[in-house]
């Protein structure tokens, strides 16, 4: 039960920014890195990691988070810290010189799962079988969701 349950507020906490990109338009998109570019010529994360997304994240964290064992604030960080995976992804894949939105499976995903249940595996009582469970689940899930996202218009890109 906890492995679908932290798996699916993975997802949601993971989702919340493309429904704010969706729902906010082009309000409140302010680029994470303020379009700072680095040596390599690439910018630091690029234009799809917002201020928008990362909040949203955050609150999907802090109301989703009581539902899985935490309190706000631990929810909170716990989203906090999975939308910052997936930033430090982005950027390894800039300094690995692959163009934006490079295709990367698993390592897509890795980190936005590992890092927060690294952080909280304690008190959510998992270890590193679940945590491997839940990072193949969630692979699966955004494998077959992002697709259909993308043909509703969620999603800018079908992957």
């Amino acid at each position: 039960m906890a492995v679908v349950t932290l798996t699916l507020y993975l997802v949601v906490i993971n989702g919340a920014p493309l429904l704010a990109r969706r729902l906010c338009g082009p309000h409140f998109g302010w680029p994470l890195d303020a379009h700072c570019v680095m040596p390599d010529g690439q910018r630091l994360l690029g234009e799809s990691k917002t201020w928008r997304g990362l909040l949203a994240g955050i609150l999907a964290g802090m109301l989703g988070g009581p539902l899985v064992g935490l309190t706000w604030t631990q929810g909170g960080l716990f989203g906090l810290v999975s939308l910052l995976g997936d930033a430090l992804t982005s950027f390894l894949k800039r300094r690995f010189g692959w163009p934006p939105h490079h295709q990367a499976p698993v390592l897509d995903q890795s980190l936005e799962v590992l890092l927060p249940l690294w952080l909280y595996h304690e008190t959510l009582n998992v270890n590193a079988w679940h945590m491997m469970t839940i990072l193949a689940a969630f692979f699966l899930i955004n494998h077959w969701l992002s697709p259909w996202l993308y043909r509703i218009g969620i999603r800018l890109r079908p992957w």
